[in-house]
């Protein structure tokens, strides 16, 4: 573009939508529901597919690229490749049904003889419930921001 630069996924994202027949699904407004907190122990009984979840996590982690608010979430189920239980999949499917409603959106890169640098920081001291790690994100945005 003339001003900038738009970069996105949608495509990768549709067909990963389409590959598990998610297309038509119902979107929701959070990748994952608020206060969750998943564990090793005494999540779900039923056994999942581990390839199909590794195969689904990674394409979570590609799409990060242009959709941080997902990361987060995916970061969280990640933590979980061995021992899959239904529980897991559901928190998967639960990014997927957020990542349907917000296919279109990407990452603009405006240009500007201007730069700044603005960081944001979070964090869920001791949140991990079987190692009691804490989990810290962070975002930093460079460039002429209208955010300040």
């Amino acid at each position: 573009m003339k001003d900038g630069i738009f970069i996105s996924q949608e495509a990768y994202a549709r067909e990963l939508l389409k590959k598990l027949n998610m297309l038509d699904c119902n979107p929701t407004n959070t990748p994952m529901e608020c206060g969750v907190k998943l564990s090793r122990e005494k999540e779900g009984v039923r056994k999942v597919d581990q390839i199909l979840f590794r195969s689904l996590v990674r394409s979570l982690r590609y799409l990060t690229y242009t959709k941080p608010d997902i990361l987060f979430s995916v970061r969280l189920v990640s933590r979980y490749m061995e021992n899959l239980t239904e529980t897991y999949m559901k928190a998967v499917k639960r990014i997927l049904c957020y990542l349907r409603g917000i296919l279109e959106y990407g990452m603009f890169y405006l240009t500007s003889d201007e730069c700044k640098l603005i960081g944001y920081c979070d964090s869920d001291y001791a949140g991990d419930i079987d190692g009691r790690k804490s989990t810290t994100g962070f975002v930093f945005f460079l460039g002429n921001n209208a955010i300040s």
